[in-house]
């Protein structure tokens, strides 16, 4: 092996590098079996980290299962933030553009996220309702500026619901999409596009 390639073999990762890649290989497990059924150890030795250093990033496996959730999220929420200014029949088909092109781009991870909520441990059900909840209120929030739609006055509560409901059958579409793999990705879009403006009309 070249001098220079050992050298970029043996290169350290920074803090944020390794959190990164623990996270990663946490993100596949997760997404392939139940959390119960996921051991420190075995995350360690596919990283190639002991696991004390693993413990280092992470104190428990409730900790380490809720910074993959949290990640998930955010990442999420970042790629369908809503534009100010823009209506919503607008941004939809862009936004969900987005939100598939993450759920394809990081399956393992789309996946894992949505285990949590079948985790026996609270802690991690209530990360993952709190991201939810997150992506919920940026949708109402987006809504209730959008002169079509907004303000939501006493119609809150139930845009609210159908927001809800949306957002559970979105996820069922897309775990089943990745599954089959069909059926295309724009057909996905519309089918969802379609399914929340009907939900909140």
């Amino acid at each position: 092996m070249p001098a220079n390639q050992g050298e970029r073999a043996r290169r350290r990762l920074s803090t944020g590098e390794r959190r990164e890649q623990l996270l990663s290989v946490g993100a596949r497990l997760f997404s392939e079996r139940p959390y119960d059924d996921v051991w420190i150890e075995r995350v360690a030795d596919l990283a190639g980290v002991s696991r004390g250093l693993l413990y280092h990033y992470f104190p428990t496996k409730r900790d380490f299962f809720a910074a993959v959730v949290e990640r998930e999220s955010e990442r999420m929420l970042r790629m369908t933030a809503a534009e100010p200014g823009v209506p919503v029949r607008e941004q939809l088909a862009a936004g969900l553009d987005a939100y598939l092109g993450y759920v394809e781009a990081h399956a393992h991870g789309f996946r894992a996220f949505h285990r949590a909520d079948a985790a026996g441990d609270q802690a991690v059900r209530r990360v993952y309702r709190q991201a939810l909840a997150a992506q919920e209120k940026q949708i109402l929030a987006a809504l209730a500026a959008d002169p079509e739609f907004g303000p939501l006055g006493e119609r809150g509560p139930r845009l609210r619901l159908a927001v809800r409901g949306w957002l559970a059958f979105t996820t069922a579409v897309c775990l089943e999409w990745l599954r089959e793999g069909e059926p295309s990705r724009e057909q996905v879009r519309d089918l969802c596009a379609r399914a929340l403006l009907g939900a909140i009309a």
